[in-house]
């Protein structure tokens, strides 16, 4: 992913604004009991969510509202690209699987860990990505990596979802593999 050049000027800031709007009309059955001009006016006011979103939809994720969380006045955001973001493939789980795929001689475009930091978004768990999957049909021809406990990577491994014959899988591979159809998918609260 290119890092975004300094700030965002007025015409890029509104052409998002339209996207967004356009998509959270779209897809009304993701978010029946929100109002749009609320959400506008929360993302109008934090210019680093903003930024945010406006990498998600450039990699490709076509973030758009899920859930509101009332505790903490928030509106959570997911990728809800069908498939996995296509400006977010090809790489493995983080830094240290990074470097020992490049120790191979095989060098990536990044990983999972440290570009979802870049975009300023957490990478989906399970119970998060089940979420998603329960407001649509999302990698049915992709995989998405997921959030990965550390029991887990400390002994090589990392998570990856995705949805094949109508049922949501969970899998298991090295964290230094790398596949052009797997990504990963971010959650972003405003």
């Amino acid at each position: 992913m290119t890092p975004i050049e300094g700030p965002l000027n007025e015409n890029e800031l509104e052409k998002l604004i339209e996207i967004l709007k356009t998509r959270f009309e779209k897809n009304r059955q993701r978010h029946r009991l929100i109002e749009w001009n609320s959400v506008k006016r929360k993302i109008e006011d934090n210019y680093e969510k903003l930024e945010s979103l406006y990498k998600m939809e450039i990699t490709g994720g076509e973030p758009d509202i899920v859930d509101y969380d009332r505790n903490n006045d928030e509106y959570i955001f997911m990728d809800c690209s069908i498939e996995s973001p296509i400006g977010r493939r090809n790489l493995c789980y983080d830094k240290e699987a990074q470097l020992k795929r490049e120790k191979k001689g095989l060098r990536l475009a990044g990983n999972v860990i440290d570009m979802a930091k870049e975009i300023g978004i957490q990478v989906l768990n399970w119970d998060q990505y089940l979420k998603l999957q329960s407001l649509g049909s999302f990698d049915n021809k992709t995989q998405s990596w997921i959030l990965t406990p550390i029991e887990i990577r400390r002994l090589g491994g990392a998570l990856f979802a995705d949805r094949r014959y109508g049922h949501v899988f969970l899998y298991h591979n090295s964290a230094w593999s790398f596949y052009k159809g797997r990504g990963f998918r971010g959650m972003l609260r405003v």
